[in-house]
């Protein structure tokens, strides 16, 4: 598969200098082995170093070594003739050959056999492979980068990895700090993957977190990284399903049970002393959302004016987080 870019969130120390070194290495002509735990981002700092390198306009083709058996793998970086193996009823292009010019992606590279190994070896030092069923020596020009979460080093002094495979592709290792590592960037993230859910659940505005809420997640180890976090937000969110108030329980295991969100409470009828006679002269036709609305709208507007337009300013002064502010406005000043 070809991989899209996407945005790297965070602003911590541990992941700006994971950055700066995946920039730094960028420009380098040179494999570049990427280490991390599952859901770490390791495929974002591989889409960086490509799209920061010269080789920006042409491919980037990934290829998750895990996912594909070791017959097929073979056959599905290099490709194969028609004929080559049962089933081949026609030539299939490898991946290599699709990134030709690019740079081709390996993920999860602990796990490719030893026979594949020596083929990739073969490729890194003279540039060229053979499909499978010819004998018609192709040459590619491509950039490697692989990432994995096993120790290689322990893999190749147990005769598990290929030594000089693990040389050729380790001219520099950039390693992705686990989430654990990144505490600042939890609540930035959780707020980043909460705002693109509420959007797709068709919410006018994500509420924000409640302090409770901010509290868990940062409490929380991660062992699954960014990947568990989004997975833990999105749940959290689903299950809360009230767009006005603060998401206030993260669900971070589903299995668990969990407690109905608390309802908003509703105004209770003040008494009417007893020495005023009830009102007899109610009024009619009062559209209460058309007025409620006006009535937000006049206050946005006057925090705005006292603020100078100052936006978090003004939703500081209405006790507002700012996503909130910023829906409300959206709803009562763009909508019509």
């Amino acid at each position: 598969m070809t991989i899209s870019r996407q945005r790297i969130i965070g602003s911590s120390q541990a992941l700006a200098q994971a950055l700066d070194h995946a920039s730094n290495l960028a420009h380098i002509e040179r494999p570049v082995l990427i280490c991390g735990e599952r859901g770490s981002g390791k495929e974002l700092i591989a889409e960086r170093i490509h799209y920061l390198s010269g080789r920006w306009d042409q491919p980037l083709v990934a290829v998750n070594c895990a996912a594909i058996s070791d017959e097929l793998l073979e056959s599905e970086l290099f490709g194969h003739d028609q004929g080559a193996f049962t089933g081949a009823n026609r030539r299939h292009i490898g991946r290599f050959e699709r990134a030709d010019g690019g740079t081709l992606f390996l993920d999860e590279l602990g796990t490719m056999s030893l026979r594949v190994q020596e083929k990739l070896l073969r490729l890194i030092e003279y540039g060229t492979f053979e499909r499978l069923g010819s004998s018609v020596t192709q040459q590619v020009d491509v950039r490697i980068l692989a990432a994995t979460n096993a120790d290689l080093p322990k893999m190749a002094d147990e005769g598990k990895f290929r030594a000089d495979l693990l040389d050729r592709l380790a001219f520099d290792v950039v390693q992705v700090p686990p989430l654990r590592q990144r505490p600042d960037d939890v609540p930035e993230l959780a707020e980043f993957f909460a705002i693109r859910f509420t959007s797709e659940l068709g919410w006018d505005y994500f509420p924000g977190f409640s302090d409770d809420a901010i509290n868990t997640l940062l409490r929380h180890h991660w062992p699954g990284n960014v990947r568990e976090l989004r997975n833990a937000v999105e749940r959290s969110v689903f299950r809360w399903n009230q767009p006005d108030v603060p998401v206030g329980q993260i669900i971070i295991d589903p299995f668990q049970a969990t407690e109905t969100p608390p309802e908003q409470p509703k105004p209770t009828a003040q008494p009417t002393p007893a020495s005023t006679p009830p009102a007899t002269d109610k009024p009619e036709n009062i559209n209460l959302k058309a007025a409620t609305e006006q009535l937000q709208r006049t206050l946005i507007q006057t925090a705005l004016d006292q603020h100078r337009h100052n936006q978090r300013a003004a939703a500081q002064s209405l006790q507002l987080t700012y996503n909130q502010f910023r829906g409300l406005y959206r709803k009562l000043f763009r909508s019509g």
